[in-house]
Order: structure tokens, then C-alpha cells, then sequence
């Protein structure tokens, strides 16, 4: 069994991953607050952690993961954007985890195995924040019950803090009601036409952290594999979902693994509405830019590094699955074909792409895989390229593999014109290696003369058929 590696932020190292129980891998995943459309960033998360739950059940097996992602939608900010509308809130929370379904599926995730709201686990939140109080973790002040920091000793392990640091370095509520001003809200009063439910508290709210500890107790247990989020999160949120679900249930370890992502730029800076380059994910869509180049931009970028939406990227991305579709439609992969490679067990993961991706989710590594296993020039050959991009979600249908502008296998493009360029690119190769400058750009000049449109990655020269293509330029030299 291939093992899977993953970069602990809990231990702040790279580790063997080994599940509680490989019959049930769990992993949850915090999900958007629910006021607005996607931004492209929020989409990163969502993508990063959906390669990896087709990861674990490639590994493990579908029938044995468990991939939980909630849906905040009680929260201000969702107050705030419905009293600006005059909307009623559970209008406006619907529409968005629908606008949010539509544009995640566009983009090629999965849906995850339980999608739960936090409003429908407000009677887990009362008891758990009941349980802290009993065990003096919370306590009651004002119509608020807010956790003690103090009273969990191990309270910025996850961040490297301590209290003093946090305190300086945070913003931080500061109310008389508070014994110590990292103490956080666990339950808040509600007034008139704000949300609320009957507590022993009074009439009030959750805050956002218990959502999550109760959201993940009530469906993965005391204790489950895997915890995630971009990193923006690491710092309260997770740390504070420790806490108190530490205290809650301390004979149970929570999660074992925290995994986060970095941030995403746009054309390297940060995203910004005051920059004008933000954007949503349906801007994009809208704009013709199929979901599937999307998703091989986000995932060209390790997901443990700052990832930079660019032009050049999605267009290089574009390319890319021209050509990648290109090969699947000449080939004539389809739901049938895939059934008969099964049958005959040619439909399954290339150990090296499996290895590479399994190294800590080594998303641009599998890539620079494709690339290779591309050359075959036969459905067997390429059964591995095929898994491969369903493996990375580049494949929403079989039945209806994209044709991108230029990906069809048009009458230019026969296996001797392709068998053409490819004898040119490895004559390129080759004279580079000799270091013969002048032949080698004797072969570019007619690759460009005739339109190809070459991509080298990892060594690996790639090529698509541009919009100006011509074979009857790829003379002989």
C-alpha cells in the first residue's frame, strides 16, 4: 500500500500518515460562511482537500472515507448582508450554498460525504458549552459564556504562542465581562431580528469556533485523522476548536493531523477589492474560462506554498488540457473504453504519479507526471495518463470529456503529424544536450512556423496545436 506523507502543522514536520482505523478515515475541512460568492481563494481549500479525499479513497478505498466540510450559516456577517437587503437570512443562506455548490462542481470537486450547517447543531453546541462549564473550562458573564484560556495548558501549541504573544499580536475583544482578554466567546445574547435559540444562557447564539468542535464530535467522534483550512485559520479558529474540544473530551485526541494551505495572489499581490483584482470564482466562469483550467492553475502551485493567479498561468493551463483532451478524444476514451481497461485491470494508478502525489500531496510533481505518461500512443499505454487526470479531478465526465478550443483531434492533427512534431521536439533535445544552439533553434523556428505551441516542465517537452497550425510547415531540416 502506497503511504501517504503530510506536512503536521501539530508537529511542524512531514509525517507517515496512519489512520486511526483504515476502515474509517475521517478528515474535516472548515467550509465558508455563507453570505456571499466564492472568492477565488476560498476556492483553494476546497481544492486542495478534495485531491486529497481522492487520494485517501484511491488508498483506502471510497466506501472507507469520510470527508465532512460545513456550511457556516449563523453568523454577522450573514445578519449585516440581510439587513442591508432586507432579505430573510435563510433565503440568503440557501442561494449562497447553492451559487457555492454550482461553482464547486464547475471546478470539478467532489461533494463531501456530510455537508452539515451549523444550525442544525445548535442543541450539540448548548451541550458541549453545558459540559465546559461543568469541567470549568467556561463560564457564564453578562449573557455571554466564554471559554478560560488559562485554564488549558496547552493553549498555542498549534500556533508556536504563547497567550502574551497572541495577545499582542491579535485583535483581540477586549469586555469587562472577560477574566483574561484572550478568553473567546462561546455563547452570545441575540436582540430583536437577530437569530436565536433558547439557552440556559438565555436567548442567544453560538460563536463561530464551537460550531466546528461540535459539527466534527457529532459526525467523526472524539477523535479523527485529519483537520484542515488555509492558514488564515490556524490563528484563533483551530486553535481554539483545540481547546475546547480537548476539554470537552479529553480522553479523545480530536484530530491527529492539521493540514493548511497557503494564500493565493493575483498576479503577485495580494487580492484585494481596493487593487482591483478580486475576483469570484463565477467572474471567472462567466468570463469562459472552463472550471477544469481553473483547477490545473490552482493546482500547478504546492499547496504549502503562496499560489499566484496569473494570465500567463491560464494560459499556459489552457494549452495544456487542449492538447491533454486532444489526446483523450483521439484516442477514443470514453465510459466504454474505461470499462474494458477495467475489466482487464489496465485502469489504475502509475506507481510513480501515485508516489509523487502521495509525498505531502505533491499536486505540481503529479503534473510534470502527466506530461510523461501522455507519450503513450495507445489506450493501454495511456491508462495511466487517464487515471491519472481523474485522480486529480481533471475529468468532471467521461461521457463528456471538454473539447476546448483546439483540443479536438482535427484532420491536421493525424498520428503522422504528431509523430512529426514529436521526432522534431526530440531532435530539439538532442541537440541541446550537444549544446548545437544552432540547430536547436533551427527546430523551434519550424515548430513556430507551423504553430505548435511547446511547454517544457520537468524536463519534459509538451506540445498543443495553436490557433495558427499548420502541418505543412513541419518540413524536414
Amino acid at each position: 500500500m502506497t503511504t501517504i506523507r503530510l506536512h503536521n502543522t501539530k508537529s511542524r514536520k512531514r509525517e507517515d500518515f496512519v489512520p486511526i482505523d483504515a476502515r474509517n478515515v475521517r478528515m474535516y475541512l472548515c467550509g465558508p460562511t455563507v453570505y456571499d460568492r466564492a472568492h477565488l481563494g476560498n476556492a483553494r481549500p476546497s481544492l486542495v482537500f478534495d485531491v486529497l479525499f481522492r487520494l485517501l479513497r484511491q488508498i483506502y478505498g471510497a466506501k472507507h472515507v469520510t470527508y465532512v466540510r460545513n456550511f457556516t450559516d449563523v453568523d454577522d456577517k450573514i445578519n449585516a448582508r440581510a439587513a442591508a437587503a432586507g432579505r430573510a437570512i435563510g433565503d440568503i443562506t440557501a442561494e449562497t450554498i447553492g451559487w457555492y455548490h454550482a461553482d464547486l462542481d464547475a471546478l470539478g470537486a467532489l461533494r463531501p460525504t456530510h455537508e452539515p450547517r451549523a444550525t442544525q447543531y445548535i442543541a450539540q453546541m448548548i451541550a458541549m458549552i453545558t459540559d465546559l462549564i461543568a469541567k470549568n473550562h467556561a463560564y457564564e458573564a453578562e449573557g455571554h459564556v466564554l471559554f478560560a484560556v488559562e485554564s488549558y495548558a496547552e493553549y498555542g501549541a498549534l500556533s508556536g504562542r504563547s497567550i502574551d504573544d497572541m495577545i499582542a499580536g491579535a485583535r483581540v475583544e477586549i469586555a469587562p465581562y472577560k477574566r483574561n482578554p484572550m478568553d473567546f466567546v462561546l455563547w452570545k445574547p441575540s436582540g430583536d431580528g437577530v437569530p436565536g435559540w433558547d439557552s440556559p444562557w438565555g436567548y442567544g447564539r453560538p460563536g463561530w469556533h464551537i460550531e466546528c468542535s461540535a459539527m466534527a464530535h457529532d459526525l467523526l467522534g472524539d477523535s479523527f485523522d485529519i483537520h484542515g483550512g488555509g492558514n488564515d485559520l490556524q490563528f484563533p479558529h483551530h486553535e481554539n476548536e483545540i481547546a475546547q474540544s480537548a476539554c470537552a473530551h479529553p480522553h479523545g485526541e480530536f484530530a491527529r493531523y492539521w493540514i493548511h494551505n497557503e494564500m493565493l495572489q493575483v498576479e503577485g499581490k495580494k487580492m484585494s477589492k481596493s487593487l482591483g483584482n478580486f475576483f469570484t470564482i463565477r467572474d471567472l466562469l462567466d468570463q469562459g474560462i472552463p472550471g477544469e483550467v481553473i483547477r490545473l492553475v490552482m493546482l500547478g502551485t504546492h499547496y504549502g506554498k503562496t499560489m499566484d493567479w496569473t494570465e500567463a498561468r491560464r494560459s499556459e493551463a489552457d494549452l495544456t488540457l487542449r492538447r491533454w483532451y486532444g489526446i483523450l478524444h483521439g484516442h477514443g476514451f470514453g465510459p466504454d473504453l474505461i470499462r474494458a481497461l477495467k475489466a482487464d485491470g489496465k485502469w489504475q494508478a502509475d506507481a510513480e504519479f501515485l508516489g509523487v502525489l502521495a509525498n505531502d500531496l505533491n499536486t505540481p510533481g503529479a503534473i510534470a507526471r502527466l506530461h510523461v505518461l501522455a507519450k503513450g500512443k495507445t489506450p493501454t499505454a495511456l491508462a495511466g495518463f487517464a487515471h491519472g487526470l481523474d485522480m486529480l479531478g481533471l475529468v468532471r465526465d467521461w461521457a463528456a470529456i471538454p473539447l476546448l478550443d483546439g483540443a479536438e483531434a482535427g484532420p491536421d492533427v493525424t498520428p503522422a503529424v504528431a509523430a512529426r512534431v514529436d521526432a522534431l521536439l526530440a531532435a530539439r533535445a538532442a541537440a541541446r544536450a550537444a549544446k548545437d544552439w544552432a540547430q536547436a533553434d533551427d527546430v523551434r523556428d519550424i515548430l513556430t512556423s507551423a504553430g505548435v505551441q511547446v511547454t517544457d516542465v520537468g524536463g519534459q517537452a509538451t506540445w498543443s496545436p495553436g490557433p495558427d497550425f499548420d502541418a505543412s510547415k513541419l518540413g524536414g531540416l
